[in-house]
């Protein structure tokens, strides 16, 4: 739109008129006179209309016996544990090995990273498996 010089008077007006438009407040209040606040609250048999939500959703799933603290056992103790556990399976996955020693998963993989080399790659990807040390050590007491 171009503006000519005998319609920018009239431009003028209509940008205040919408401007003016614009600043009209169009809520009321109302002041309720004797009134008890009756109104506001539920009535018996309303209670069934309120929606359900996620809540609702949420109590009905069992919590998983996982979110329960663990307690850490001695470091010695775990250390025993975990090289049984390799003796009978050579490599294990994280959250197998906090399932079978029932220990905190952080402090497991301090332990882990301590014996134990990750597998990022091969056909064992995503497990734990003893380091050469661990391993020569477990198969000459095996020996005697």
């Amino acid at each position: 739109m171009e503006l000519h010089s005998e319609n920018f008077s009239d431009y003028g007006k209509l940008c205040r008129e919408r401007t003016n438009k614009a600043m009209i407040k169009t809520r009321q209040v109302q002041v309720i006179d004797k009134d008890h606040g009756v109104l506001m609250r539920p009535m018996p048999g309303m209670v069934a209309l309120v929606p359900s939500g996620s809540k609702d959703k949420k109590k009905l799933t069992p919590t998983k016996g996982s979110d329960a603290k663990r307690t850490r056992r001695d470091r010695r103790e775990l250390e025993n544990i975990i090289f049984k556990l390799f003796e009978r399976q050579q490599n294990w996955a994280l959250k197998q090995l906090v399932q079978e020693t029932d220990q905190p998963e952080q402090f497991l993989k301090e332990i882990l990273n301590d014996l134990c080399v990750y597998n990022k790659r091969g056909p064992n990807q995503g497990t734990h498996e003893l380091k050469p040390e661990y391993k020569k050590s477990t198969e000459e007491l095996d020996n005697m």
